[in-house]
C-alpha cells in the first residue's frame, strides 16, 4: 500500500467546526466500532451545512488518511476500481485510487454525492464492499478485501431541487448508519461567523436576522446555507454593505431580489444603489477598502 500512501493524506483540522453533542458522541462510537469491523455512515442534510467538512474533521481528529471520490463522475459499473486504457496501440488496465484506498488500514473513504451517479448500475460494486463480507472480485485485480479499520462516509443532498440526483437504492441505503445535519442554532452560527471571518458579533447578528428572515419566507424561494452566511460575512468583513453582500452571495431571481432589497431597507435603512452607477475598473480606481 506504499503507492496509496503517496496519494492519501490526513486532512487539516477546522478549529471552528460545530456539531451537536449527540452526533459527536456517536461519531466516537463509530470510530471505536471500526476497530471491530469497517463501518458505513451516511450524512444527509441541507446544502452547505457542513456534510463534507464533517468527514474531513472526523479524519483529522482521528489522524486517518482521507480519500474522496466524486460519485457524480461515474458513468459505468466498475469505474471506481479502474478502467481499460490504450497505450502505444495496446490496451492495459489502469487501477485507480479506490481499490488502493479501501485496502489502506484506517482509511476514511468519502463517497461524495452518492445519489448523483450518471446511471444506477454504476454503484453495483459498492454493494459488495459495503456488505458484511467487505470484499469483491475484480477480474483485472483479483480478490480485493476492505482493510481493517476502514470507515465509509457517504454524503448526499435530498430533494427535487437538486438536479441530477436520484433516490438512493433502498438496499444500498440500508447498509449505512445515518447522521442528519440541520442548520446551526442562531447563536452557534453567529459564533461561527465571528470566528471564521473576524466580524463583530453585532454585525454577525444583523446578518443572521436577515438570513433567517429569508429562510423562513417560502415565497422567496431562496436557499441560504451556512456556506452562504459565511460568504456574506466575509464580504462584509471587507467593507461590503449588507445589501451588497446578500446580492453578490445569493443566487436570486429579479423578483426575489426586489423583495430582498425591500426587506433590507426595512431592516437597516440601506437604500438600493442605482443600477447605472458605473465606475472605472482600472488599476488604482475605486479600489474596495
Amino acid at each position: 500500500m506504499d503507492d496509496a500512501r503517496t496519494h492519501l493524506r490526513v486532512p487539516g483540522l477546522d478549529p471552528h467546526y460545530f456539531i451537536r453533542g449527540e452526533d459527536r458522541d456517536n461519531l466516537e462510537r463509530f470510530h471505536k466500532m471500526a476497530s471491530r469491523h469497517p463501518v458505513n455512515i451516511l450524512i444527509t442534510g441541507n446544502q452547505g451545512c457542513g456534510k463534507s467538512t464533517l468527514v474531513r474533521q472526523f479524519a483529522s481528529i482521528h489522524n486517518r488518511p482521507l480519500a474522496t471520490f466524486q460519485i457524480g463522475l461515474l458513468l459505468e459499473s466498475g469505474q471506481l476500481f479502474g478502467q481499460q486504457r490504450l497505450r502505444s496501440g495496446e490496451t492495459f488496465y489502469q487501477e485507480f485510487l479506490f481499490p488502493k484506498a479501501i485496502q489502506t488500514p484506517g482509511c476514511v473513504i468519502h463517497l461524495e454525492e452518492i445519489n448523483r451517479s450518471e446511471t444506477p448500475h454504476a454503484l453495483n460494486e459498492l454493494f459488495s464492499v459495503l456488505s458484511e463480507d467487505r470484499s469483491i472480485w475484480i477480474d483485472e485485480l483479483g480478490f480485493v478485501q476492505v482493510a481493517p479499520g476502514v470507515i465509509f462516509f457517504a454524503t448526499m443532498n435530498e430533494g427535487d431541487e437538486f438536479t441530477g440526483t436520484e433516490n438512493l437504492d433502498a438496499a444500498l441505503k440500508d447498509r449505512f448508519y445515518r447522521i442528519h445535519l440541520e442548520y446551526l442554532p442562531e447563536e452557534v452560527e453567529r459564533e461561527v461567523l465571528v470566528r471564521k471571518t473576524g466580524i463583530d458579533p453585532d454585525l454577525a447578528g444583523s446578518i443572521l436576522r436577515m438570513v433567517n428572515r429569508i429562510r423562513g419566507n417560502r415565497e422567496m424561494e431562496i436557499s441560504v446555507s451556512i456556506r452562504h452566511s459565511l460568504m456574506i460575512a466575509e464580504l462584509m468583513s471587507l467593507g461590503a454593505s449588507l445589501r451588497e453582500a446578500l446580492v453578490y452571495s445569493l443566487q436570486v431571481s429579479r423578483d426575489s431580489l426586489e423583495s430582498l432589497l425591500l426587506a433590507i431597507h426595512v431592516e437597516t435603512g440601506e437604500t438600493r444603489a442605482p443600477e447605472d452607477a458605473y465606475t472605472l475598473y482600472v488599476p488604482g480606481a475605486g479600489e474596495a477598502k
